[in-house]
C-alpha cells in the first residue's frame, strides 16, 4: 500500500489568506483512502498543491484494494474520509449491506467513466451499428447492437458476463441503464439473492477498477464498464473497444463523492470543512482556464502512488479527448468535469436517482415513498457543509461568489429527455413517477420473490 506524508511544518504557509482565516481544528492529521483511479484527482491535487496544508491538515493518501475495503476503513475509522462511489454512503446509511451513517460533503466529479468490450465481442457487434458517411461509427452506440450478440450467446448455452466495480456503484447502474435502454435485461437483486443476475439476459459481476483488462483479456468477462484509465488502456493494450462513455449515456451524470462518517463529520465540523475547502480549492484547479491544468495532473496522477498508469493512457481522456476504436479519437470536453456545471456541489437530487437505481434492480426491495427517498439523500449529501467552505472561500479571496449555488433548494433542473441515451428525462423531486417511466425495472408495488417479479 503507497502512502504519502506530509513533512513540511505549515508555518512555511503562514502567510496565505487561507491561514488568515484558520480554523480551529479538532484534528490535524488525517488518513483519506482512494482507488486508482483518474477521478481521485482532487486528493491528489490539494495534496501535491498544498491545500490540505494550506487549511493546516497534515494528510496521508493510502491506495485501497477495493471498494469494500475503502468503505470499511472509513466505517472502522482506519480511515478519516474517502473517494467513495456516490451508492456507497447512501447504501450504508440504509443499511443495503454495511450499515453505518456516511455523508458527503463534497461531490468529486461529473462523468468520467465508459463501458468496453473485447474485440472479439466488438466484431460481432459492429454489423448492428450504424455507420458514418467516413465509415466509422455512429455514437452514442445503443445496446441493442449488442442484444442480437447476447442473443446467439444464449443459443449456444454461453452466459454473456460482464465486469463491474460494485453493487452500489454508478458503473453498475450505468451498464444496467445502458443494456435495459437496449432492451436486455440486466438481472435484479433480492433480500435472498444478492448475486443480481435474478432474470438476467446479461451477468454482471464485480471486478476491482484495476484487473478490468486482465479479466476480459482472459476471457472470465466480455465486456465492463469502470472509470479511467482502464478504458482508454484496453485500448492501448490492443484487447478491447469502449463503445460508450456515460456522458453519452446521461450527460453529466455524477459521479463519484468524498465520504465520511457522520460521526466524524459531529466530532469534527471544523476539520470537515478544511478538508471541503482544500477539495474545493482542487476541483477550481483542474478545471480553470479551459482544462488548462489537466497536463500537470496527468503528470500527477500518472505516479505509482496515485492511479500508476501510463501518463499517455490517463492523458487520452483527462485532456478533453476519447478514443473509441483505436485511432478513432474523438473531442469530449466534458469526459472528465470537476467543477464546472456546480459538479463539486452534493445535490439531493443526484441522490435520489442512485436511490431510484436501487429500486429498479431490487437492493431497495420494497416501495417507497417520494418524501423517504428526499429525506434520505438530504441525511447524506451535506450541501450546508459545503456551502459552508465555500463561503469561507469566496470570503478568502479565493473563490468566486458567482461559481456556487447559493441558492439552490439541493435539486438540480429536470434533466432533459434529449440528455438521456433512451430519451426519457429525470426530476428528481418524484422519483416513484421517474420510476413508472422506465419500461424495463421495478416500479410501484413490485417486489421480486424467489425468481419472479410480483405486483
Amino acid at each position: 500500500m503507497n502512502t504519502l506524508k506530509w513533512l513540511l511544518a505549515s508555518t512555511a504557509f503562514c502567510a496565505s489568506p487561507v491561514m488568515a482565516e484558520m480554523l480551529d481544528l479538532e484534528k490535524d492529521e488525517l488518513t483519506l483512502g482512494f482507488i486508482k483511479l483518474t477521478d481521485m484527482a482532487p486528493l491528489a491535487v490539494a495534496y501535491e498543491l498544498g491545500y490540505f496544508e494550506d487549511e493546516g491538515l497534515f494528510v496521508t493518501l493510502e491506495a485501497q484494494a477495493n471498494w469494500k475495503v475503502l468503505l470499511d476503513g472509513v466505517i472502522d475509522g482506519q480511515l478519516d474520509g474517502a473517494h467513495m462511489l456516490a451508492g456507497q454512503p447512501l447504501a450504508a446509511t440504509i443499511g443495503y449491506g454495511t450499515e453505518a451513517h456516511i455523508i458527503t460533503p463534497f461531490s468529486m466529479d461529473l462523468n468520467g467513466n465508459g463501458i468496453t468490450v473485447s474485440n472479439d465481442i466488438w466484431e460481432q457487434m459492429r454489423p448492428h451499428v450504424p455507420l458514418m458517411e467516413d465509415g466509422r461509427p455512429q455514437h452514442p452506440i445503443s445496446a441493442a447492437s449488442l442484444a442480437p450478440v447476447v442473443e446467439d450467446y444464449q443459443d449456444q448455452g454461453i452466459p454473456f458476463n460482464m465486469g463491474m466495480v460494485f453493487p452500489v456503484s454508478t458503473h453498475n447502474y450505468e451498464l444496467r441503464y445502458w443494456l435495459a435502454a437496449g432492451g436486455l435485461e440486466p438481472g435484479y437483486y433480492s433480500p435472498d439473492d444478492v448475486s443480481g443476475q435474478i432474470g438476467a439476459d446479461v451477468f454482471l459481476s464485480v471486478t476491482p477498477p484495476p484487473q478490468m483488462p486482465s479479466t476480459m483479456e482472459a476471457g472470465t468477462i466480455f465486456g465492463y464498464c469502470v472509470g479511467e484509465p482502464w478504458n482508454q488502456q484496453a485500448v492501448f493494450k490492443g484487447i478491447g473497444v469502449p463503445v460508450i462513455t456515460d456522458y453519452e449515456i446521461w450527460r453529466n451524470n455524477p459521479e463519484k463523492v468524498f465520504g465520511i462518517s457522520a460521526e466524524f463529520a459531529e466530532e469534527n465540523p471544523n476539520t470537515t470543512i478544511a478538508l471541503t475547502k482544500a477539495l474545493i480549492r482542487a476541483a477550481i484547479w483542474l478545471d480553470e482556464n479551459d482544462n488548462a491544468n489537466r497536463e500537470e495532473a496527468v503528470e500527477i496522477l500518472a505516479r505509482s502512488e496515485y492511479v500508476g498508469a501510463d501518463a499517455e493512457v490517463i492523458a487520452n481522456s483527462m485532456t478533453g479527448t476519447f478514443e473509441y476504436e483505436s485511432g478513432d479519437v474523438r473531442d469530449v470536453p466534458d469526459f472528465n468535469v470537476f467543477f464546472r456545471y456546480n459538479a463539486t456541489y452534493p445535490f439531493a437530487s443526484d441522490a435520489i436517482w442512485y436511490l431510484t437505481q436501487m429500486r429498479r434492480w431490487g437492493q431497495i426491495a420494497e416501495p417507497q415513498t417520494d418524501e423517504w427517498y428526499i429525506e434520505t439523500a438530504q441525511s447524506v449529501y451535506r450541501s450546508d457543509i459545503y456551502l459552508d467552505a465555500a463561503r469561507m472561500l469566496v470570503d478568502d479571496g479565493i473563490a468566486n461568489e458567482a461559481d456556487f449555488p447559493w441558492d439552490s433548494d439541493g435539486f438540480k433542473e429536470p434533466t432533459p429527455a434529449a440528455d438521456v441515451i433512451d430519451g426519457i428525462g429525470y426530476d428528481g423531486r418524484t422519483p416513484n413517477a421517474y420510476l413508472e417511466s422506465l419500461p424495463i425495472g421495478l416500479k410501484g408495488e413490485q417486489m421480486v420473490v424467489g425468481s419472479e417479479i410480483q405486483n
